[in-house]
């Protein structure tokens, strides 16, 4: 009997030492990169999702102070209507207690005019301002996208790396994914 037998070495365990003297091979790699890739990925996807919805409910706040600053101005046309009908009263009528009353209405309506004025522009500014807010807030996601984009990429040459075997896919793929990671980077700091 050969020594072999003996102590039950196979092929598997000479594999096993082999991959012992010689590190890991590059199917393992390509494994752990594209592992890693994957959770950056998801990441990134998260983050360009998170970046999306803040931006729309930035932007429906803006349309809703829009509709409130619409609301006052509607509300200060009113009035002024009511004064415009006011002065065509006092100018038609002839009793001097009627022509006081009318001044007095007219005097009222001018001031709530003042006062919704300044409620309506400020709500407009309110929703230019927001508006502004979720403009900026959609900046960074093109970033994201494009980032998503490579690093999908580069888990695909990984893939194709663990098939073919050629190293020099597995270079495209790390030249993708660290431009990935670069313009995550780009989009975290906008």
């Amino acid at each position: 009997m050969s020594e072999q037998h003996m102590h039950g070495d196979g092929a598997h365990d000479h594999e096993v030492e082999h991959q012992a003297h010689h590190g890991p091979g590059l199917a393992q790699q390509v494994a752990i990169f594209t592992a890693i890739l994957s959770t950056i990925g998801a990441v990134v996807a998260y983050l360009g999702a998170a970046t999306q919805n803040e931006a729309m409910l930035l932007k429906n706040e803006a349309v809703l102070k829009k509709a409130e600053a619409s609301d006052q101005w509607n509300f200060y046309q009113s009035k002024s209507t009511k004064g415009h009908l006011a002065e065509l009263a006092a100018r038609l009528t002839k009793d001097p207690a009627q022509v006081e009353h009318y001044k007095t209405e007219i005097a009222r309506y001018d001031l709530e005019k003042k006062e919704i004025r300044l409620k309506a522009e400020e709500l407009d500014k309110e929703s230019q301002k927001v508006n502004a807010s979720s403009e900026h807030a959609l900046h960074p996601l093109h970033k994201f996208e494009q980032a998503l984009t490579l690093i999908q990429i580069a888990i695909a040459m990984g893939s194709i790396t663990a098939l073919t075997r050629k190293r020099w896919l597995f270079v495209t793929a790390l030249f993708a994914a660290a431009g990935g990671i670069t313009l995550l980077g780009i989009a975290l700091a906008m």
